[in-house]
């Protein structure tokens, strides 16, 4: 089976620019595509501090700003996993753990990393950022 992932490596905002430079890469977010709407827009399920936690959205991924993969996966087990934690809170304080690795996952909370890692079944999905994983997905499917 297989379905999409997308990586957000836009610099706009100053967190995007930040998380992207601390963390050494050119991604400062990620979404896992469940699929597109009528007009074309790609549904996207992730966690995002903006958006007040773990959500779904539609989003245009065909901008400069995103870099879609299709890759192995069960979209099934990620919608399964979405309807199981939708409204759960960003992870405020996990955005420490990528400076103090002693902050791990807090139950319930959820980094973009974290949702999107345990979409696609990883685990301790709390243990991965933005660049790892485009890493991940670049090196496997590329």
């Amino acid at each position: 089976m297989s379905m999409k992932v997308a990586l957000y490596k836009g610099k706009t905002r100053l967190f995007n620019k930040l998380t992207s430079w601390w963390l050494r890469g050119e991604y400062s977010h990620c979404e896992v595509v469940l699929g597109e709407d009528d007009l074309g827009m790609s549904i996207c399920a992730s966690s995002s501090f903006l958006d007040s936690g773990v959500r779904v959205k539609h989003i245009n991924l065909n901008t400069p700003n995103w870099d879609v993969f299709e890759i192995d996966g069960d979209v099934e087990y990620a919608k399964q996993w979405m309807r199981e934690h939708e409204g759960e809170s960003y992870d405020v304080l996990g955005l420490l753990g990528f400076v103090l690795r002693i902050i791990g996952h807090k139950q319930n909370r959820w980094l973009c990393s974290e949702a999107f890692a345990a979409m696609l079944g990883y685990p301790d999905s709390w243990r991965f950022d933005p660049c790892i994983l485009g890493a991940l997905v670049k090196r496997n499917y590329n």
